[in-house]
Order: structure tokens, then C-alpha cells, then sequence
């Protein structure tokens, strides 16, 4: 289902201030990211053409994405994952080669027991534990992980930001 949501990659961004039309349209794209801006015009009482033009500036900005969200099971990815990561040395090094793996879908620096959190969504448990043994755990500063396999998905949501 499309839905909009906030980025998450990059440096932190100035907090936006967001006025009540921006939330508005905001939570619109959140519950349908195809809906049309006349629609959505409608919806918060402004000219079709300024509902394009706030949401091009919201996306330009990096305040928002419009994406399509699947669910990976029914996409033939079976195994989903969360790994925590203890690093050595150069964190941003690190966290740069860890972004740059294609299957890490989500990559935090954190304080704590781990340096990093990365999500991983793989085929199977061969295609983890590869994941895993030739290429996580073989990049230069990374000396320990522990790997938490999602069992159940309980909730999944993309509507942070508004209220």
C-alpha cells in the first residue's frame, strides 16, 4: 500500500515547522499516496495547483516520501531480521559500508550496547546467515553482532510527524 512517510537517511534535518494545511495533506498521503491533489484540494480547502505545489516542496525538502510498502513474505522474502552491531574505530566508515549493503534496508548509529542497528530482509535462512558470515561481520571495524529473527510483524505503521 503507498503511504507517505518521513525520510530517513542523511544528517538530521532542521525541524520543520509544519502548519495544519501541511499536516492535513500529510496524513491524506499517509492513508492513500495515489489519491489525486483535486481530492486532496478538496479535502483541506485549498487550489489544486498549491496542494501540488506543497507537496513538490515537502518532497524536495526530503520532509516526505511517497513509496509503495509491500510485504515481504508475499514478495518471497521469508526471513526478516534486526542485527545489532558492535563496531571498532571509524563509526562513520562503518555505518557508510553497512548503508552501501544492498540487502540492510535500515541502518542506525546508536549509543548503547551496539554502535549499530540494521534491519535485513533476506530470502531464507541460507541467504541471512551469508548475509551475515561474508559480508557483515567481514567489514573492516565490525567485531561482534547479534541477530534478532523476527518471528511475527505485530505492527508496522508510517504515520509519525503529524499529531
Amino acid at each position: 500500500m503507498p503511504v507517505a512517510r518521513a525520510a530517513r537517511s542523511g544528517p538530521p534535518a532542521p525541524e520543520a515547522k509544519l502548519d495544519d494545511v501541511a499536516k492535513a495533506i500529510i496524513e491524506l498521503l499517509q492513508e492513500d499516496g495515489r489519491q489525486s491533489y483535486a481530492a486532496i484540494a478538496k479535502a483541506v480547502g485549498l487550489s489544486e495547483a498549491a496542494v501540488r505545489q506543497r507537496v513538490q516542496r515537502m518532497l524536495d525538502s526530503g520532509l516526505m516520501q511517497i513509496v509503495a510498502v509491500t510485504d515481504p513474505l508475499q514478495v518471497g522474502f521469508r526471513r526478516q531480521a534486526m542485527i545489532g552491531i558492535r563496531a571498532e574505530g571509524d563509526l562513520l566508515r562503518v555505518g557508510d559500508a553497512l548503508t552501501a549493503l544492498p540487502d540492510v534496508d535500515y541502518v542506525v548509529t546508536t549509543a548503547g550496547s551496539f554502535d549499530f542497528l540494521v534491519e535485513v530482509v533476506c530470502e531464507d535462512d541460507d541467504h541471512l546467515l551469508e548475509l551475515l558470515s561474508t559480508r557483515i561481520r567481514a567489514l573492516p571495524g565490525v567485531t561482534a553482532t547479534e541477530t534478532f529473527v523476527y518471528l511475527k510483524l505485530n505492527k508496522q505503521h508510517y504515520n509519525w510527524g503529524t499529531r
